[in-house]
């Protein structure tokens, strides 16, 4: 049994990981990449904090032909411990976007450098909405034949988490891709439709497994049944006219919130075009008048001076 329980992935893997796949898929047809985490596990959590690639290659038709090189491997990761000795090679990447058949083998390589080595699968073009990261670890299936155990991969648990600095670093990325001439209220909506698109996706998930598993295709996970009914269990009952009526008291309070704060915004933003309007009016008056002034000093100058000179043409 492992004791890895949970595998949280750092923004700055993601980036990598993406910059790493983008470089590869420009110059080569390769259909994914390989590199190594580091990173460092406490109390089951394994934080993988820092990645590098690793040139890699296989045959698309014989899976047992690939090339991993390991001399670049372990003379960057000599490298990455000189700069920072607490990260440890914790596992490896690639980009998938699912198992192989050969990762296996793969996964035992890395081993010579981390007895527990995790493999975590990112997508770096992921299609479905959702977490873009997948992790497993080897363990040994036994089988009730009797026949030798084989190694086979075990999902683990993952998430997305970053520290203060990271999240610093994300938020400004963000805010250079995102469009500043979208309202909040659309970035708003934008969200919740997005949430509701992943929330589908689940629930479609959830019909299709129960679906296979009352027709027999699939063997019943009692762990998996359990929780499925902790979620139903956790679902309010919409039956009950009071609970109906406060979800909709609340929702039209909301939605009058919203209403109200849209409509001091359309005032507010026509206020201040009538004092822009206003503003730039008495400017432009104000500049008018400046030239006009300029243009009767500039006329009575040489007004003057033609009278000058016909006094002197008078004298002499």
């Amino acid at each position: 049994m492992t004791s890895i329980e949970k595998v949280v992935v750092h923004p700055l893997v993601l980036l990598s990981v993406v910059d790493h796949y983008s470089r590869i898929d420009k110059v080569s047809s390769q259909h994914r990449v390989v590199g190594c985490l580091l990173g460092s596990c406490r109390k089951g959590v394994l934080d993988v904090s820092n990645s590098f690639a690793v040139p890699f290659d296989e045959d698309d038709k014989d899976p047992d032909v690939y090339f991993l090189d390991h001399d670049y491997l372990e003379s960057m990761y000599a490298m990455f411990k000189k700069v920072n000795a607490k990260e440890k090679i914790v596992g490896w990447y690639h980009t998938g976007p699912k198992l192989h058949s050969n990762d296996i083998k793969i996964n035992e390589i890395i081993k010579n450098y981390c007895p527990e080595s995790v493999l975590v699968i990112i997508d770096a073009k992921p299609k479905d909405l959702g977490l873009p990261t997948d992790a497993y670890i080897a363990v040994d299936e036994v089988h009730d034949d009797g026949t030798p155990t084989t190694k086979t991969f075990d999902h683990v648990k993952s998430e997305i988490g970053a520290e203060e600095a990271e999240e610093v670093g994300v938020e400004h990325l963000l805010r250079d891709i995102k469009d500043t001439t979208v309202g909040t209220l659309s970035q708003h909506l934008t969200t919740k439709v997005t949430a509701l698109k992943s929330l589908h996706d689940k629930l479609n998930d959830i019909s299709v497994y129960l679906g296979q598993v009352a027709e027999g295709k699939l063997p019943v996970n009692h762990p998996i049944i359990y929780q499925l009914q902790d979620v139903f269990n956790l679902q309010p009952n919409l039956n009950v006219p009071d609970l109906m009526k406060a979800f909709t008291v609340k929702t039209n309070d909301q939605n009058l919130v919203m209403y109200t704060a849209s409509i001091i915004r359309a005032v507010i933003a026509l206020h201040s075009l009538i004092n822009n309007k206003t503003t730039n009016r008495a400017a432009e008056k104000e500049l008018n008048k400046k030239v006009e002034v300029e243009k009767d000093d500039k006329e009575e100058k040489e007004k003057d001076t033609k009278e000058d000179s016909n006094k002197k043409e008078v004298k002499s």
